[in-house]
Order: structure tokens, then sequence, then C-alpha cells
């Protein structure tokens, strides 16, 4: 247990769970209300999802940016017609976003439902999962899970939406994918001697503009801003949720050249591996050291509310707060601002 166990957990301050997905038991949805958690970004993985997440969204969902006005108020398809079911619900809400989607090279499919299977089902489950069904040798091929994953970005960025993704013994492979998108669009990197030219050059202009009148042909700040800007081939953020991979695998994404705004979620029941008692591991202490402040989020990837979601919130930002060396407050605050951006593309309230 971190050594700030005996600190008072400051909820009042707003703590955001990144994803996590209480629809695979939606007898759990009426709890969230009570829940100490503030915000829940839900997430979808199979297509009869979606609208079990806009249900949640109806009944509980943000409708609005600043916080203070918050209220807790087998499925064939082609992916043609999934993709446009998913356009539809990004529209009709316009601060949801893409998730969870990504790459996952242990993933075999279930084996086919048996009278056994179905005799012993968990009424309290949603439908439509594996719900403890045992899992075939089949796999699914990764150029056919790249060329998917290719797509679904492609939607997050002509809507201009944020992503959370998975990798699974595929980081390589995603990132692959990732810097794909942005191929040809990579952000200019300055060296510092050309950025100490550029500021000297930039206090020589300024000391000339002293001396000499306001030109009236200049062109207005507002006229620059760009609203008629050419959106982006790839999303404007991505997160990398419960991230697996090493401090020197996740160094790469750091790249300056690489216009995605990066995030990484971490959770007690992936990167920890349930062990909400034991030490901190040393791999989990390395990724929170190597990730970014302005970066980190948290999340409990469970798949049920209530109050175990709230325990497994409290337990990874306590953690993360002993690594970063943060107090409670502070920490809580950080990663609530870093939501909000993920979120929303902003660290307004």
């Amino acid at each position: 247990m971190p050594e700030n166990g005996d600190e008072a957990f400051p909820w009042d301050l707003g703590v955001f769970d990144a994803h996590c997905h209480p629809t695979d038991t939606m007898s759990s949805i009426p709890t969230m209300p009570a829940m100490r958690t503030k915000g829940f970004t839900v997430m979808a993985t199979r297509a009869q999802d979606q609208e079990l997440v806009a249900n949640v969204a109806e009944q509980y969902g943000v409708r609005s940016r600043d916080d203070s006005k918050w209220e807790k108020d087998e499925y064939p398809m082609p992916f043609s017609s999934f993709l446009l079911q998913t356009r539809g619900f990004l529209e009709k809400y316009p601060l949801s976003l893409i998730g969870e989607i990504g790459l996952d090279r242990s993933f075999r499919i279930p084996e086919p439902w048996t009278p056994d299977d179905e005799q012993n089902r968990d009424g309290d489950l949603t439908s439509g999962g594996r719900e403890g069904r045992r899992l075939s040798p089949w796999r699914v091929d990764s150029k056919h899970q790249k060329a998917i994953l290719g797509l679904q970005l492609q939607l997050a960025a002509e809507m201009g939406r944020a992503v959370s993704v998975h990798g699974v013994s595929a980081h390589g492979m995603l990132l692959e994918v990732i810097k794909g998108m942005y191929a040809g669009h990579e952000k200019k990197v300055v060296s510092r001697r050309q950025r100490k030219k550029m500021e000297q050059e930039a206090r020589g202009a300024n000391s000339e503009s002293q001396s000499q009148p306001e030109s009236t042909n200049d062109k207005s700040r507002n006229d620059d801003r760009g609203d008629g800007e050419e959106k982006k081939p790839y999303p404007p953020r991505i997160c990398l949720h419960s991230y697996s991979g090493d401090a020197a695998n996740f160094k790469q994404y750091l790249n300056p050249a690489n216009p995605i705004e990066i995030f990484v979620s971490l959770s007690t029941a992936i990167n920890l591996s349930d062990d909400l008692e034991g030490e901190t591991k040393k791999e989990f202490v390395d990724v929170v050291k190597s990730v970014p402040d302005h970066m980190l989020l948290v999340e409990s990837d469970l798949h049920t509310a209530g109050e175990e979601m709230d325990k497994r919130i409290e337990d990874v930002v306590r953690r993360i707060c002993k690594i970063k060396a943060w107090s409670l407050h502070d920490g809580v605050k950080r990663l609530g601002v870093n939501w909000r951006r993920f979120a929303f593309g902003t660290e307004q309230q």
C-alpha cells in the first residue's frame, strides 16, 4: 500500500476514470450516481455495446465541458455498417470519443455456445460477450486487425475525436499504425541552435518595431487562427489504455515530430494484475516515471460500476502520487486537468 495511505483522499477535487466497461454489467449502472468517482469514460468493445453506452449517456452523460454543470442523471454486421453506426452516435453525442479499439496478438475467438454454457449463464452480465466461454485456437490475422484499426482511426480524425486504444503483445505494431496516420504531417523539429538563432532574430525584430509606427496592413491575429483549417488525417488525441509496454517502448511516442497528443492511462486490473495489497511492481514504477506529468491518466478498466470501481481508482491514484512525489491534492488536480484535456481537448472546466 502506498505511503500516503493514511492521508484522506480528496474525492471532492474530481476524480476521473479514463477507461471502464460498466455496460458489461448493466445491473450495476444504477449505482453510478452514488459513486465517488466523478466522471467515467465508458468504452464499447463490440457492436451492441454502442447502443448500451448511448443509453447510459442519455441517463448519466456529460452535457457540457463545464463539470460544474454535470448531472449524474452474437451480432453480425458489415464493418461499413458498423462505421456508419459509430458515426451516427458520434454526431448525436458531440462530447463522445472512440474506444476502445486496438490490436491484440493474443486474442482468440471464443468457442460457440453449448447447452451447458447457456444453462450456466450469469444473468447479471450483459449478453454478447465471452461470458466465461472457453477460447478456441482461432486468432484474428494481424493485417486484418491493422486494417480495421486504421479505418476507426480515420473516422476519429475526420470527426476530430479522441481515441482510447489498447495494444496487447503488439506495441511495435500499434506504434507503426499510429505513425502511419501522421506520415507526411510531422511537426517541424527545431534544433537548439536554430531556436537560439530565431530568438535572437525575434529580439532584433522587436527592437526595430518599437522604433517604427505600426503598419496598418498587418493581418489581425484573428485572421490567422485558421478557422477553415484543413482536417488532419490523424486523431487529435490518443490514450494508450492500461499501457503494458515498457518505459523504453513508450519513449518512442515522445518523438517531438509526433503531432498527436499522447496520453497513458494505468490501472491496477491490468498493470498490477489486481494485486491491490502487494508492493508496486518495478515495471509500473518505471513506466510512471517515464510518462510526462501532463500525459498521465488513471482508469479502473473494471466491468462493473460501484464501490469496487472507486476503490481501484483511489488505489492507482495513490500509487502514482507516491511515485511522482505529488501530494494527493496536487496529484488529483493534475490528473483531472489531464482527463479534461484528453476527453474534451481543453483544460477548462
